[in-house]
């Protein structure tokens, strides 16, 4: 549990900035009008998009494998609908959901192809599907030691099933029988405790931490982070 509470922290320290929440609505506006819709969140998280997009008058189901994760949605946004689920293997008719929307999920899967054609398959036809996330060998550190800054990050996304997926996204739709892709690029820039806690994440090296620190004190840290956001017709 102790892990899964550093986990919320840093999310909802990084949803909250305010390029976090214009790539949210984005996201949304990308599904079109979500008024009477049903909408899947895969890999929904502490819930935060499905209560967003049930505000905008969609159905919003949220769908997450980590049951610690749907319990902490379902305690922060009781209105909402969550189920413990594969992003795999939805818990889902074929053609049942009119949008689809996965932030941050696809790198953590070890088949992204399959999760997208999950998407595919629980989308009606004309339905909207978006992707959404980073590119894990392309986060920027300013650092004193450019050298030690590549590798870790390297490290860091070698230790995930699927760190370069977000470059692929667009083709990943195209391949799974989407249509009229639409493709943007927007970078999370972080110059505050957020960027700190971020590089935590990222790497356990004492003597680069402890130069990121000291920029932190100095107001000198500086981390960006290209977000992928891709866009399709079902």
């Amino acid at each position: 549990m102790a892990g899964m509470s550093t986990l919320l922290a840093v999310l909802d320290a990084v949803d909250a900035q305010p390029m976090a929440v214009r790539l949210r609505t984005r996201s949304y506006e990308l599904l079109g009008d979500l008024t009477g819709r049903t909408v899947v969140d895969a890999g929904c998280g502490g819930g935060r998009a499905v209560a967003e997009m049930a505000e905008r008058g969609a159905r919003a189901i949220g769908v997450d494998l980590d049951p610690q994760m749907i319990a902490v949605a379902q305690e922060r946004w009781p209105a909402g609908e969550f189920h413990v689920g594969d992003a795999c293997a939805l818990p889902l008719e074929s053609g049942s959901v009119s949008g689809y929307r996965a932030d941050k999920v696809l790198h953590t899967l070890d088949d992204p192809v399959r999760a997208v054609a999950e998407a595919r398959r629980v989308l009606a036809p004309g339905g909207r599907a978006v992707l959404l996330g980073q590119d894990w060998d392309t986060i920027v550190v300013d650092s004193d030691d450019p050298e030690t800054t590549r590798r870790l990050i390297h490290a860091k996304a070698q230790t995930l099933p699927s760190p370069r997926v977000a470059r692929r996204y667009r083709n990943l739709l195209l391949d799974a029988g989407f249509t009229d892709p639409v493709v943007e690029v927007h970078t999370g820039v972080f110059t505050d405790d957020t960027a700190l806690a971020l590089l935590h994440r990222i790497a356990e090296e004492e003597s680069w931490l402890a130069e990121q620190a000291e920029r932190a004190r100095a107001d000198r840290i500086f981390v960006a982070v290209p977000l992928f956001l891709v866009a399709a017709q079902g």
